[in-house]
């Protein structure tokens, strides 16, 4: 390399770990414009790459030789093979990879959205960005001085908001999710016609993650599809204390990261973005619609769309989501509420999470359950942890009533054990209160309980049972070659460990009921 020279350019796809041999590279933000920002130098001996390497984004950073010397460059595949043979340095790279990920999104490098808070796509869009970790900059139309100066300068009109400026790459106006992840090199390959394969798995979480690795491992052709984030909720926590085999916890963008890495290692199929739809079944084959009109026929199925978050029934609950009101405490929520005092509403091990993560970092925590104690709702060995900790404060017998503030949350109001209104000032409100099966695209096909949530295996009432099939099997639906798993199932372990156990045991059950079935179900021609 010589000095001066563009090692790798902000916003290049399919970009390559570099080892300086000899000189010295330095990271560059926006290269070349009136707002270019120098940042971290890397010597001999050091490694320049972060997790958008291992998941196929494009550059974060341009990369810049400060001197003349020589670099080893090691394409992203090879770096993914290495990382399978070589165990010390899988940890190293993995770990060295997210904190240098976790620092771009605190610095807001990346791709820059440019939309109204008021405005429900800007909403979506940043929800996106949000639950798949993407480091990002978010210049909101109502109070950043800099949105309207942008603006002007790319001659947009503020209709055509919400903007997404990603370096390398055309504007993008208003860009669906699907657009999105696939200009940023997140969704996969999109299926023209019908997609067959031997066993889909929708849905993303622990669970999916687990059914997809474990099916392409024992050599079914595997599909996962997933329409927002992969790892679902368990990637949104910011540790995982209690999974066995690692003591110091681990994030869950970590767990699903090396999950996703594992599913593709064994050949699965990932597609990212699209959502299903509809689901039908004939002679054995089930076929599943997606939004973006792909269709995958596959002989076994496996259900883990899991829940969505349930809402507080608040009045401007709407105005308040994403900006002060959020579901989930990672590093990108975690980030707009430094130094203030928060409030979080439940008291599952979501909650009990996300207040020590938020604790690290805001002035107060106060947690706010209905009931008398956490330890019937919370594993043992948070509760000690939120005890222990001076920042964190729980409140028993406190509903919230109302949300206080103009353009951004103050306070809220809650009705207190003493039947009494109270005042709490807060800068954010996170809320984990539990969640509704994400089943509405399945219609009525299988049998739920009151709940909604999938009954599965001796639970599947008899009248809704197969004829031609004795009894549905472990985690197997009303409908025989269908498996339901993780939070989607009735009667679900609401653990992580739990999740992904199912996965893997669906898997075998799929391979029972495809064996024998199997004469028994012509699929489509692809």
């Amino acid at each position: 390399m010589r000095a001066g020279e563009t090692v790798a350019a902000e916003g290049q796809a399919d970009y390559d770990l570099i080892i300086v041999l000899d000189g010295q590279l330095q990271l560059v933000a926006k290269l070349g414009t009136a707002h270019e920002f120098a940042g971290v130098r890397f010597g001999p001996g050091q490694f320049v790459g972060e997790m958008s390497l291992l998941t196929g984004q494009r550059s974060p950073l341009a990369v810049v030789s400060l001197a003349d010397g020589r670099i080893l460059r090691v394409p992203a595949a090879a770096v993914r093979s290495l990382m399978e043979q070589e165990p010390a340095l899988s940890d190293l790279f993995f770990r060295t990879f997210l904190i240098r990920h976790a620092n771009l999104t605190r610095q807001g490098t990346g791709l820059t959205l440019v939309g109204s808070r008021f405005d429900a796509d800007t909403r979506r869009i940043l929800g996106v960005l949000s639950r798949n970790r993407l480091p990002s900059r978010w210049l909101d139309l109502e109070d950043a001085p800099d949105a309207e100066k942008l603006l002007r300068e790319l001659d947009v009109p503020v209709d055509c908001l919400p903007i997404v400026i990603i370096p390398g790459i055309p504007l993008l106006r208003n860009p669906s999710n699907r657009e999105l992840l696939t200009v940023l090199g997140l969704a996969g390959a999109q299926s023209r016609g019908t997609d067959v394969c031997d066993l889909l798995v929708v849905g993303a979480g622990p669970a999916g993650l687990s059914a997809a690795v474990y099916g392409a491992s024992e050599g079914l052709t595997t599909v996962l599809a997933e329409h927002t984030a992969f790892g679902g909720h368990a990637g949104t926590s910011s540790r995982i204390e209690n999974y066995l085999g690692f003591p110091a916890g681990l994030s869950g963008e970590e767990l699903a990261a090396r999950a996703v890495l594992q599913a593709e290692k064994f050949g699965a199929r990932m597609s990212l973005g699209a959502s299903a739809v509809s689901l039908s079944s004939q002679a054995g084959a089930h076929q599943v619609t997606f939004d973006d009109g792909s269709v995958v026929a596959a002989r076994a199925l496996i259900v883990a769309t899991g829940a969505s978050y349930n809402r507080l029934p608040l009045e401007r609950l709407g105005e308040f989501e994403g900006f002060g009101v959020y579901y989930a405490a990672t590093q990108m929520e975690a980030q707009t509420c430094i130094g203030g005092p928060v409030a979080i509403v439940g008291g599952g091990n979501s909650a009990g999470q996300a207040a020590l993560h938020l604790a690290r970092s805001c002035s107060k925590v106060s947690i706010l359950i209905r009931g008398e104690a956490l330890a019937s709702s919370m594993s043992r060995y948070l509760v000690d942890e939120i005890e222990r900790h001076p920042t964190i404060e729980v409140r028993p017998g406190t509903q919230v009533r109302a949300l206080v503030g103009d353009d951004r949350l103050t306070a809220v109001e809650v009705d207190t054990k003493a039947k009494a209104r109270e005042r709490l000032p807060v800068v954010a409100l996170f809320v984990f209160i539990g969640a509704t099966p994400c089943t509405q695209w399945l219609g009525d096909q299988l049998a739920v309980d009151e709940h909604g949530f999938l009954l599965t295996g001796q639970s599947v009432p008899i009248e809704r049972r197969d004829a031609q099939v004795s009894a549905p099997l472990f985690l197997e639906t009303s409908r025989p070659g269908i498996f339901a798993v993780g939070d989607i199932r009735s009667g679900s372990v609401k653990r992580v460990a739990a999740a992904i156990g199912e996965g893997s045991v669906a898997v075998r059950l799929a391979f029972e009921r495809i064996g024998i079935t199997d004469s028994a179900v012509p699929l489509p021609a692809s």
